[in-house]
């Protein structure tokens, strides 16, 4: 007997799936990958009360600090008026976040803006309000499905617009994008973008190690410029954002055999 199959509608998350990808397939991205041994953020945080503030909040953090320090961090290629590069004055994190939406999984993405500026609770509460509250209520999520909802010709061009208008693109897309699944003890080896870095981690061992990746379109810098951030990442995290994790209301003394 022949399998028989049956139309499925394209949703709107669905949508903006496949209209991200029609763009991130442009641009020539590498990713690069350091084993980061986080064992003193580790402990830091797991002498946290519950809710501890989730991993991803961390590291949305700690890459705009480091972006602070490496401005090609902050650059995007531009096509309007014609190719160039820009250099933004500060980071936004574009988050990606799982959502149920009319019975499917849908991926959407939450900006950040100016994380490095913002203390770690306030980012925290962005994300787990992005993964709890009704959908309407989320601004970028209302503006992701309702751009989802227009015909084809004008969302394209709207994308289009968004990634390579200089005024534009750092406030509507952000600057960086943050993409992992490591909760579900899985990873992402070359997550897609149309954004010039997307971060992305894996499972963290025993031991506080755990695999980051940096992908980076390569017209906007190079990859021992990829290297040095997730090396300092590593310190950022187990420095400021640990000094700040123990400043957390709640916290537990750590031991002092715990380097800092």
């Amino acid at each position: 007997m022949a399998i028989r199959g049956r139309k499925v509608p394209w949703s709107r998350p669905r949508i903006f799936v496949n209209d991200l990808l029609h763009f991130a397939r442009r641009v020539p991205s590498i990713p690069v990958q350091r084993l980061c041994r986080l064992a003193p953020v580790v402990a830091a945080r797991s002498a946290l009360p519950a809710p501890r503030p989730p991993w991803s909040a961390l590291f949305v953090k700690a890459y705009a600090l480091v972006a602070e320090e490496l401005p090609p961090l902050r650059r995007a290629y531009c096509a309007f008026p014609r190719p160039h590069l820009v250099e933004y004055d500060r980071s936004v994190a574009a988050v990606a976040v799982e959502r149920d939406w009319e019975g499917e999984k849908a991926v959407l993405t939450l900006r950040i803006k100016h994380p490095a500026r913002l203390p770690l609770s306030a980012i925290a509460e962005r994300i787990r309000q992005a993964q709890t509250a009704p959908l309407d209520q989320i601004k970028d999520f209302r503006r992701t499905l309702w751009l989802s909802g227009l015909p084809r010709p004008l969302r394209r061009l709207l994308w289009w617009l968004s990634l390579n208008c200089r005024r534009w693109r750092g406030n509507v897309c952000g600057t960086f994008g943050l993409s992992s699944y490591s909760a579900l003890g899985a990873e992402s080896l070359h997550p897609l973008s149309p954004l010039t870095v997307t971060l992305n981690y894996g499972v963290i061992d025993p031991h506080g190690c755990v695999p980051v990746r940096l992908i980076y379109d390569h017209r906007v810098f190079d990859g021992a410029t990829a290297a040095r951030a997730l090396q300092r990442l590593e310190e950022v995290l187990n420095t400021f954002i640990r000094s700040e994790l123990l400043a957390w209301p709640g916290s537990e003394p750590l031991p002092a055999a715990i380097p800092a």
